[in-house]
């Protein structure tokens, strides 16, 4: 009788343990594409913005026909962004872009009817507005892989989850310049 008490308790001990690893995985499958969706929502407004470009280009190459150089760092940084694979290649790709874009609207600064342009404003518009979404997207991204990452190194899932092949996931940072503080001259 005692036997079989302890067997039923073993039985019962291992579906527990099995109904809980089932329930383990799981969750971090649904955190795990939480954090794929997040991620597919920054490469949308990254292409939104990309598409954004060429005609963005097009505006100011007939202003500033002699801007040659800033007009290939566009292309080449909007070449970066298409080409990047990983969050990593993502996010140097993305400060790349960010930086060239700065410097065309810098330029565009020197040509009065650019900036008079109803085209200019509409896709100055349309950029702020994509970077706002990028922005939004990149802080719903990293909150999710907060979410991820603490789940797969909380005790007791951190000894089950790197046995069941989940690895941390990477934040969307930013660049070192763009912690600093800006410095405001008048």
């Amino acid at each position: 009788m005692i036997g079989l008490n302890i067997t039923y308790f073993l039985i019962g001990l291992l579906v527990l343990i099995g109904l809980y690893l089932l329930w383990l995985y799981n969750s971090l499958v649904r955190v795990k594409t939480r954090v794929q969706e997040a991620w597919s929502h920054i490469d949308v407004q990254l292409k939104r913005r990309i598409d954004l470009i060429p005609n963005l280009l097009e505006t100011v190459k007939g202003y500033a026909k002699h801007e040659k150089g800033i007009f290939e760092n566009v292309a080449k940084a909007r070449s970066a962004m298409l080409g990047a694979k990983t969050v990593k290649e993502s996010e140097e790709a993305d400060n790349m872009l960010a930086g060239a874009l700065k410097t065309l609207f810098a330029v565009a600064e020197n040509y009065p009817d650019l900036k008079a342009s109803d085209n200019f404003k509409e896709l100055q518009d349309e950029l702020a507005d994509t970077e706002n979404k990028i922005a939004y997207a990149r802080q719903f991204y990293n909150g999710n892989v907060r979410d991820f990452n603490i789940m797969i190194k909380s005790f007791p899932n951190v000894l089950i989850a790197s046995a069941l092949g989940f690895a941390p996931a990477e934040f969307f940072e930013a660049e070192k310049g763009e912690r600093e503080k800006p410095e405001v001259k008048f």
